[in-house]
């Protein structure tokens, strides 16, 4: 989260004269082809915080990428946040398998050193705790964003524009 995917996702379809496709956008859209429920979420985030929606979240997550990607080609795509993390392996493989095929899959951090990466984040978003989770570190730190990325990009010092010059010297 806030790492500047969308910023990024502009300025390299710009400069690849591409079409840029965020999975923001379309997100819902997806999860609602396999029954996603808006009251059902509202209720579980307001009974059981964002840990609940989180995890009602992830098979339509999966499936949105899924789908994503079999629907547009030859675009830059800007994935959500939570979109390339699972704790379920079923779902993990599904993604990976989506995935696999493509060779820029590019995980951007503010930092490598991930501590900081997490303090950079709650300084742009501030805390985001639950109990004994915070999530920013949750999603900063989880393994599988470094399984499905082929390369990590940190942003830290430098501009939108310098980041996007080295994402296409590394493409």
């Amino acid at each position: 989260m806030r790492t500047g995917k969308s910023t990024l996702g502009k300025l390299l379809a710009e400069k690849l004269n591409l079409p840029q496709i965020s999975m923001d956008e379309l997100r819902y859209n997806y999860y609602k082809q396999i029954g996603y429920d808006e009251d059902l979420a509202k209720k579980l985030r307001v009974e059981g915080g964002f840990g609940a929606i989180y995890k009602y979240w992830k098979p339509f997550e999966a499936y949105a990428v899924e789908k994503l990607l079999a629907e547009h080609n030859n675009c830059v795509i800007d994935f959500g946040a939570g979109h390339s993390v699972y704790d379920d392996a079923p779902l993990f493989y599904r993604v990976q398998k989506a995935l696999e095929p493509y060779p820029n899959v590019i995980l951007l951090l503010p930092s490598a050193d991930l501590d900081e990466s997490v303090q950079i984040i709650e300084k742009r978003m501030g805390e985001f705790k639950e109990g004994d989770i915070n999530w920013h570190e949750y999603f900063v730190k989880h393994p599988a964003n470094y399984k499905l990325a082929k390369t990590v990009v940190y942003t830290k010092d430098k501009t939108p524009e310098e980041t996007r010059d080295e994402i296409l010297r590394l493409i």
